[in-house]
């Protein structure tokens, strides 16, 4: 039996300043999506979940929470650039169009700095931006993140309790 290792995540030696990882999975944002988050939140501006208020806007229709649409983007590059990583920050949120329910939103990331921590010396520090659009290619959320990311020699391991070895 041969065991094959399923995706580990990139460590710090894997960023360059000027890789683009582009994220390859999307998200269609739904009505319940909007609804849930915004009430997990406590948020309660109407024009997320009150269709006649919103009808009254010039949206003329519910808008995505935009704090949903940050964690959502974010999450969509967790595979590609931090999963081996810690959070240390988000700066410079923009978002330059409106969110709706019904809308896909994909993304990439660029790297713009790299160094070594100097706190930590199994980890190093990556800057990055990234940029979320919708499915007609409408920019709708700008953002830098700091990530803290293990070195290779120092990933924490993924056991899987009963797993066979070989």
């Amino acid at each position: 039996m041969s065991i094959k290792p399923g995706w580990q995540g990139r460590a710090f030696e894997d960023f360059a300043v000027g890789d683009i990882f582009p994220h390859r999975l999307g998200r269609t944002i739904t009505d319940v999506d909007n609804i849930w988050f915004t009430l997990l939140t406590n948020n309660p501006n109407p024009i997320h979940f009150d269709q006649v208020y919103a009808a009254q806007t010039e949206f003329k229709q519910l808008l995505v929470d935009s704090t949903f649409t940050l964690a959502l983007v974010t999450g969509l590059s967790v595979a590609d650039v931090s999963q081996n990583a810690i959070n240390l920050g988000w700066d410079e949120v923009r978002l330059p169009n409106p969110v709706f329910a019904g809308d896909t939103l994909h993304a990439w990331s660029e790297i713009l700095e790299t160094r070594e921590s100097q706190s930590r010396p199994t980890m190093g520090i990556v800057k990055l931006k990234t940029t979320g659009s919708n499915q007609d290619g409408v920019v709708v959320i700008e953002f830098k993140r700091t990530i803290m990311v293990y070195k290779r020699k120092h990933v924490p391991q993924v056991v899987i309790p009963g797993m066979p070895s070989c």
